[in-house]
């Protein structure tokens, strides 16, 4: 058990130091984000306090759930949607002092990271194999969370693919470190 969690921790470890790289040397981290002047930022905020009361995720256009069965309602909103801008926007009515809570959310991401890794190496455990066989596996986890969550991100919610492609090689990437470490320190099962 020992060495699980020693190289859950190792293996976190990496998956956070790549992100790093990944974010602060590579362009990865802003991959399909668009940067605006703050005179349109100002204009859009103001706007959003304007029309959302309350915190949570705002796809515009929306159709209410209860319009969805009827045809009519259905066949009008999709034909406005082609003409009009969409948005995905998480929205908080309240800001945050980013930099105040800096230290808090690199924790919290490390944690994240670690525990990511820690179930990589429960996986591992159970693996029969030789070390490269274990590597790719735990590779593999990579590829799996990302075709389990960006791929969906990017069909329904239309992230960009720029965002979407840079996931991929920051998941992969990130549990090819972690399965480098984890598969050396947890030793392949008995056939």
């Amino acid at each position: 058990m020992g060495r699980i969690i020693g190289a859950g921790l190792l293996g976190g470890l990496l998956i956070f130091l790549w992100g790093f790289v990944s974010h602060m040397f590579l362009p990865l981290g802003m991959a399909g984000m668009v940067e605006v002047d703050d005179a349109k930022q100002t204009a859009v905020i103001e706007a959003m306090g304007a029309n959302f009361q309350e915190p949570g995720i705002y796809m515009l256009p929306f159709m209410p759930e209860a319009d969805w069965q009827d045809e009519a309602k259905s066949k009008a909103f999709g034909e406005r949607a082609v003409t009009r801008p969409q948005a995905w926007v998480v929205y908080h009515p309240t800001g945050e002092d980013i930099n105040a809570n800096f230290m808090k959310m690199l924790g919290t991401q490390f944690g994240s990271d670690v525990l990511g890794a820690l179930l990589a190496a429960i996986v591992a455990s159970f693996l029969v194999g030789s070390y490269l066989q274990r590597v790719i596996l735990i590779t593999m986890m990579g590829a799996f969370a990302w075709v389990s969550i960006s791929v969906p991100y990017w069909n329904w919610y239309r992230f960009p693919f720029e965002f979407t492609a840079a996931n991929l090689v920051e998941y992969v990437v990130g549990y090819f470190l972690a399965g480098l470490a984890i598969a050396w320190l947890v030793k392949p099962r008995a056939a």
